[in-house]
């Protein structure tokens, strides 16, 4: 019980945590780099976990352009993965947004708020079609243990959609004078 209590206590204490903040409020999301917005390859959603798919969106954008943290986040990892460099960020509410490749200047643990430099861009990304391209990514894993890829562009808004009144109302005939006469004119057709 006592070797339980000290791996709890352990994690507990070196593991990052998300951020915490409102459960209803989902944190706001940004562009990873500063404008324009170059997408030369959109995201792909693979049919399963592991098939085949473009796990993310790749941005043009010059070598040495500073990489940004999409939102608040906790950095799960920053450096080497099978030859390429990664940063990973743990938002609230569990999704992960990566971003590769990407020479680090953010440390595992560290919090980061949206907008904040986490690393510079690098040559080197397999099907770039210019001298460089940010491929960022974002995940969900739900339990028990299984990943569901997302477009990270579908995480980027203006906020809530809201339908407005029209200022000026039209002339409109009255609903069932309308219908009858659609009614009308379909009977007419079929003769």
């Amino acid at each position: 019980m006592r070797t339980l209590l000290v791996l709890a206590l352990t994690a507990a204490t070196t593991l990052p945590l998300a951020p915490t903040g409102h459960a209803a409020k989902p944190p706001r999301f940004a562009w990873p780099l500063a404008p324009p917005h170059q997408v030369v390859r959109a995201f792909e959603a693979p049919a399963t976990e592991y098939a085949a798919g473009h796990r993310g969106v790749d941005l043009a954008a010059p070598p040495g352009t500073p990489v940004l943290a999409a939102a608040d986040a906790v950095v799960l990892h920053a450096g080497p993965v099978a030859h390429r460099t990664v940063v990973s960020l743990l938002h609230a509410g569990g999704l992960r947004t990566t971003y590769e490749p990407v020479t680090p200047t953010v440390q595992r643990g560290q919090h980061v708020p949206r907008g904040t430099p986490i690393g510079t861009l690098t040559a080197g990304h397999e099907g770039c079609p210019t001298p460089s391209c940010l491929h960022w990514g974002a995940i969900r894993r739900t339990p028990p243990d299984t990943h569901t890829y997302l477009d990270p562009l579908h995480l980027l808004t203006n906020g809530r959609v809201r339908l407005l009144p029209s200022r000026t109302t039209p002339n409109r005939t009255p609903p069932s004078t309308h219908h009858s006469h659609i009614s009308r004119q379909t009977n007419s057709d079929l003769r």
